[in-house]
């Protein structure tokens, strides 16, 4: 029986579960997964995925937007939308990462961040005002368990390039980044204009949205990028100027 000392000694996953998972979007498999770190992971499958590029989300954690349906973010949103469009395509998985909540810095630090931003930081700079990092987020467990499904090649359910590049990085090729786009609401502008801005993401239907003021419009603009990731990894650098 493999044990967590095995699982962290050749610093790899092993598959320790799975069950039918019927949903209401659509009959799914889950598959559980148990990493070097001791944090449990799963994929959601549907249909037979290999064989082709399936349509694939690799979903961050996020207790407030997944599960509580919090408007100040587009996670659940955008895991509810990954999931009908992969039911729509006949195929596909959604990797749902532990740990990762927040960015990767917690779910109680994330909360002490969210009031931070209701005091005018945005979700960049809350997090180093907490002395903490912009994104600690690795992919790297996400291309091991694409590689125990036996899927060597996705389209990615993503806005987010850096993902595409960790993934890569890790031996998965990415053939497609295919929009996962929410409308945006008065309670989530700032926190997706901030996304684009300054992390990267390509969110284009922010453009025909009434968005932040000129003035802050201005400010991301011109505020450096905050961290350069090392796509292998997934450790991120926050420059001293952020």
């Amino acid at each position: 029986m493999t044990g967590l000392a095995d699982i962290e000694r050749h610093d790899t996953i092993v598959r320790v579960g799975e069950t039918r998972l019927p949903t209401r979007y659509g009959e799914f498999r889950a598959v559980g997964y148990l990493d070097q770190h001791g944090d449990e992971h799963m994929a959601v499958v549907h249909g037979d995925v290999t064989g082709f590029a399936p349509l694939t989300r690799v979903h961050s954690e996020c207790l407030t937007g997944d599960v509580f349906a919090s408007t100040r973010c587009e996670c659940g949103e955008q895991l509810a939308a990954a999931l009908r469009d992969i039911v729509a395509a006949g195929a596909g998985l959604v990797i749902y990462l532990k740990g990762h909540e927040g960015r990767g810095i917690g779910l109680v630090a994330k909360l002490q961040a969210m009031r931070l931003q209701e005091e005018g930081l945005d979700t960049v700079e809350a997090n180093v005002a907490l002395g903490l990092p912009v994104d600690a987020r690795s992919f790297d467990v996400a291309a091991k368990i694409l590689d125990d499904l036996g899927v060597g090649e996705i389209r990615l359910l993503s806005n987010n390039p850096r993902k595409a590049e960790s993934l890569r990085a890790n031996g998965i090729r990415v053939s497609e980044l295919v929009p996962l786009l929410v409308e945006p609401s008065p309670e989530n502008l700032a926190y997706l204009s901030t996304k684009r801005e300054r992390l990267g993401h390509h969110l284009p239907q922010l453009s025909s949205a009434a968005t932040t003021s000129a003035k802050e419009a201005a400010r991301l603009a011109s505020a450096p990028l905050p961290f350069a990731a090392d796509a292998r990894d997934g450790r991120p650098i926050t420059p001293d100027a952020v």
